[in-house]
């Protein structure tokens, strides 16, 4: 039987990291019925904590960079509780918080990053609803933090 969000996976030249551990006192998903809700993730490079706030230290384009690896991470935290992302039905919501100026629009942007990946490696499954927030700080001084909500 072939794995097909795998394979998908691999002709994106995308490996899933082992997945991180909660920060506090939480669990990383949760299952009830046909839903899996992720915790938020951070961004990390180079496995630790991608600091910076968008529209200070921080471009548009580096931020939907941080996204995008959150992606993976969520990818890779779902893979983990579920045993195969096959399993995933759809993509349903994707809530991104980007630690940015009061003078930052482009929050919207920078969570793409994630949102665009999504829908490479689960195609129309992975079209979902949104929201992007620019916040004053999110935790560890990450620039970007993003969860997720699927149907299985």
């Amino acid at each position: 039987m072939t794995n097909h969000i795998s394979d998908r996976l691999k002709t994106l030249g995308i490996e899933l990291p082992p997945p991180g551990p909660p920060a506090a006192a939480y669990v990383m998903a949760a299952t009830t019925g046909n839903t899996v809700f992720l915790s938020g993730h951070i961004a990390k490079k180079d496995g630790k904590p991608w600091v910076g706030k968008l529209g200070l230290d921080m471009d548009t384009e580096t931020g939907k960079a941080a996204a995008k690896s959150i992606a993976i991470d969520l990818m890779a935290t779902l893979q983990n509780h579920l045993g195969s992302l096959d399993k995933v039905k759809r993509i349903v919501k994707v809530m991104g918080l980007v630690n940015s100026t009061s003078e930052f629009t482009e929050q919207h942007l920078v969570v793409n990053g994630c949102s665009e990946l999504l829908f490479e490696v689960f195609g129309d499954a992975g079209k979902h609803a949104r929201s992007a927030f620019g916040v004053a700080q999110i935790p560890l001084g990450a620039c970007v933090e993003i969860e997720l909500i699927a149907e299985i």
